[in-house]
């Protein structure tokens, strides 16, 4: 069932677990993960980047989609569509098309405006039963043409947003979009705790959940951390697994060239990656 995050996440606080965020890309993509999260009786978040939507045909066909597969799959766990690092007018374009869920990513204008922006998208998921991502700080590396630095977030500037009624906040602590550098020095706990303090009961979200290790994710989460995203590492392993397809030859063996045959190793791939992660994460069994 298509739902605000805001339950799950206020469950995820207080049970000292994370709901992952796995972004999608397709078809392929939104059953593996729907069906994972079913199968493990987890609650679990779609994240679409603005990207992504344009590739799959806009914010209605993806809305679409996923509330007809949650149909015809059968899905009871609770599913959040969520717009991942929204635009001021991505927003309102995810508000219209039927999302439950979006992330006004503000963190790089200046923090009054941000303030402004983010206050007035407050009023209107209100209204409309969504849950409201905002975020201080920048993450670290590249999504959708938008480069981050990494800063860590002001505490302060963090508090700020989360008094304005945010259902959940992005704080930049060190974490990165892709792949982590061999020289990375790993996500400031300082910083983390700093802004627990501030923002208290505040559901937070980790980007960047490809590659931190298990011990640094299990941290975070015993510090607020609510929402873990995940995309690259889904991405990864569908990757090798078509490669590994292909470069066998098991696409030239029978009818193996079928995108149905060709995909399916892909799809197994992130439905391991998906599992891996509920996991570590804790949130399986908690649906």
């Amino acid at each position: 069932m298509l739902v605000s995050a805001k339950e799950m996440l206020t469950k995820a606080k207080e049970g000292h677990y994370a709901v992952g965020q796995f972004n999608i890309n397709n078809l392929e993509w939104t059953k593996a993960v729907l069906q994972t999260a079913e199968e493990l009786k987890s609650p679990v978040i779609l994240g679409v980047s603005e990207g992504a939507a344009k590739y799959m045909c806009g914010y209605t066909t993806v809305a679409n989609m996923v509330k007809a597969m949650i149909n015809e799959l059968g899905i009871t766990v609770p599913v959040a569509l969520h717009l991942d690092h929204g635009t001021y007018e991505a927003c309102y374009k995810c508000i219209d098309a039927g999302f439950s869920s979006i992330m006004f990513d503000g963190s790089h204008y200046p923090i009054a405006e941000n303030v402004a922006k983010t206050q007035e998208l407050v009023k209107v998921c209100a209204e409309k039963g969504m849950s409201l991502e905002a975020e201080v700080g920048s993450i670290g590396g590249e999504e959708d043409g938008v480069v981050g630095m990494g800063e860590c977030a002001d505490p302060n500037e963090c508090k700020m947003v989360a008094d304005l009624g945010v259902t959940m906040l992005a704080a930049g602590i060190g974490n990165i979009h892709g792949k982590y550098p061999e020289n990375w020095p790993g996500l400031s706990f300082e910083t983390l705790e700093a802004i627990s303090e501030k923002v208290g009961k505040m559901p937070l979200v980790l980007h960047g959940g490809t590659g931190i290790p298990a011990d640094m994710i299990k941290k975070a989460i015993s510090l607020g951390v609510s929402k873990i995203n995940v995309n690259t590492e889904c991405q990864l392993a569908f990757a090798a697994a078509t490669r590994a397809y292909v470069e066998a030859g098991k696409d030239l063996q029978g009818k193996g060239f079928d995108p149905r045959k060709l995909l399916a190793p892909g799809v197994d791939a992130i439905k391991a990656t998906v599992k891996e992660k509920m996991e570590l994460f804790g949130s399986v069994g908690k649906a």
